[in-house]
């Protein structure tokens, strides 16, 4: 007989831990689903999910952009999909809050059974300049991102005139020397020397990749002989690697090493560091290092019927007694012991301890290369590579995911990269900009396209005069901003602006100044007043 109200289980998180709780449940609860006694929901952000393991390629485009992505809703039809960004979790009042959709207003969706699949988010905090500069390393429009830039530098470097600034927009650095890293590297290197040849004047031999790794080797999660081989070939490849060596900051114009050392680039890519998503932050339930504590059933000691799965969740092995590693593999594994749980929970039967053992380690080095570590066998080399290529093939979900993915490899093998660069960013009015002190934010001269606000830090306002050289007007500090006459009359910048200090600026560009100063008074009385001060 079909109950009043449903058994409603809800899934945070559209990642492999989310979403792999949802096909396990719809298999285990084929009956229950279908009779309407259990209602099962899932909440992500994006309509799809991305196979990680395969996002490097990309960047090089060895695979379709949409290739490594699977719609939610085919994977699992019997579940509802809510495409909205998650504002609060009430574990007390066993409720969650999702922001408003296309036309509609705000959700609260109450549960009886909740899934916190939420993952890690990149997180830059703490290194100065990151967050404006460098380009992380983690999502589908990630890869996307770097993919341009890559190919609009390899535009600039071609009609470059001068050697310097050439040899930068040649320099790509990633950082980070685990798993993603390296694979990002690799896939990088190999698109960036295969792309050069359809570019007229392009040295070749000014092209750099660099390698930045905190550690004495990368690839640290790998036995040691397969790190050392991974190592060589990619230094073979002409990869420069950077071994202890860390990422401190970043400017427009250069990757800022601890130590003070600096490598000028316009390309940074960082795939670290990450932290659990801030909505677990927020939850009142006992964490450990930002992640939630969970007992070896998979669920919150304090909230029966709360569980947590993947990377956001603390999850010891109840053989090893060891912490579970953040891998695709792993989450897998915990959705679907998670899974079976809340249907033993249903059922008044037993719940099972989470352990597994990992079947083996891989790694993508380019170029018909890899490395990998399958039931304590070390392989490398091609055959390494063929591994790879088979075993997450035939983890991709998706028939017709697999047959795209094949194809693409199979050309790949025959034809030359594509060049095309995606313009998908919109107009930016407001970004923040970051500086080291010394340099020059703007020149005399130039032509002024953004009001800048200092944040923090002091620059100097320099104008060459004649007979004294280039004079200090003025030291400008947090809260005055400058760059306002050269958008107000429209000509050239009247002066040169130089950093100090370590200096975060606010930058609004000329479209959204214009509308302010146009349609606002106060604001245009105020920068006339500015201007009628600074010209005496």
């Amino acid at each position: 007989m079909k109950s009043a109200q449903p058994t409603r289980i809800l899934i945070l998180g559209g990642g492999f831990g989310g979403v792999h709780t949802a096909l396990t449940l719809e298999k285990l609860l084929k009956r229950e689903l279908r009779e309407g006694t259990v209602e099962l929901g899932l909440v992500s952000r994006e309509n799809y999910m991305v196979f990680q393991p395969m996002l490097p390629e990309v960047i090089s485009g060895s695979i379709g952009i949409l290739d490594t992505i699977t719609p939610i809703r085919r994977l699992c039809p019997a579940t509802n999909l809510y495409t909205r960004t998650i504002e609060k979790i009430d574990l007390e009042r066993r409720c969650v809050s999702v922001a408003a959709g296309f036309g509609s207003q705000h959700r609260n969706l109450p549960f009886d059974h909740l899934v916190i699949a939420l993952g890690n988010v990149t997180s830059f905090a703490g290194q100065a300049g990151l967050a404006e500069h460098a380009l992380p390393f983690k999502y589908l429009g990630d890869a996307l991102a770097v993919r341009n830039r890559i190919i609009h530098t390899l535009e600039e470097a071609a009609i470059e005139r001068d050697p310097e600034m050439r040899r930068t927009l040649l320099t790509f650095v990633v950082a980070g020397g685990g798993f993603s890293g390296v694979e990002a590297v690799a896939e990088i290197n190999d698109f960036v020397r295969a792309a050069a040849g359809s570019f007229r004047n392009l040295p070749k031999d000014e092209i750099r990749v660099i390698l930045l790794h905190g550690g004495p080797l990368i690839l640290p999660e790998l036995p040691q002989s397969l790190a050392e081989f991974a190592q060589r070939l990619l230094m073979k490849r002409g990869v420069d690697i950077r071994l202890d060596t860390r990422l401190a900051g970043a400017t427009a114009e250069a990757a800022l090493l601890a130590g003070g050392d600096r490598i000028a680039t316009r390309t940074l890519v960082s795939t670290v560091p990450s932290m659990p998503n801030p909505l677990v932050a927020m939850l009142d339930c006992k964490k450990d290092r930002g992640r939630i504590v969970v007992d070896d059933h998979l669920e919150l000691p304090d909230y029966p019927g709360v569980w947590a799965a993947g990377d956001c969740a603390l999850i010891t092995d109840a053989k090893s007694k060891e912490p579970a590693p953040p891998t695709a593999q792993h989450a897998t594994r915990e959705a679907r012991c998670l899974a079976e749980n809340i249907v033993a929970s249903l059922r008044g039967e037993p719940k099972r301890a989470f352990s597994f053992h990992a079947l083996g380690k891989m790694g993508s080095l380019g170029h018909h290369s890899a490395v990998a570590e399958v039931f304590g066998l070390k392989i490398s080399g091609f055959l390494a590579w063929w591994l790879w290529r088979t075993v997450y093939l035939m983890k991709l979900p998706g028939l017709d995911r697999k047959i795209r993915v094949a194809t693409d490899w199979t050309l790949d093998l025959i034809l030359r990269p594509d060049i095309v660069q995606l313009k998908t960013d919109k107009p930016v009015g407001i970004r923040r900009e970051h500086f080291e002190p010394g340099q020059v934010v703007f020149r005399e001269g130039d032509r002024g396209d953004w009001l800048y606000v200092v944040v923090d830090g002091e620059v100097e306002v320099l104008k060459t005069i004649p007979e004294r050289g280039e004079t200090c007007l003025r030291t400008l500090g947090p809260g005055e901003c400058f760059g306002e006459i050269a958008l107000v009359s429209d000509r050239p910048r009247s002066a040169t602006v130089r950093s100090l200090t370590n200096v975060n600026l606010l930058a609004v560009d000329r479209e959204a100044f214009q509308a302010l100063f146009s349609n606002l008074p106060p604001l245009r009385g105020f920068f006339e007043q500015l201007i009628d001060a600074r010209n005496k």
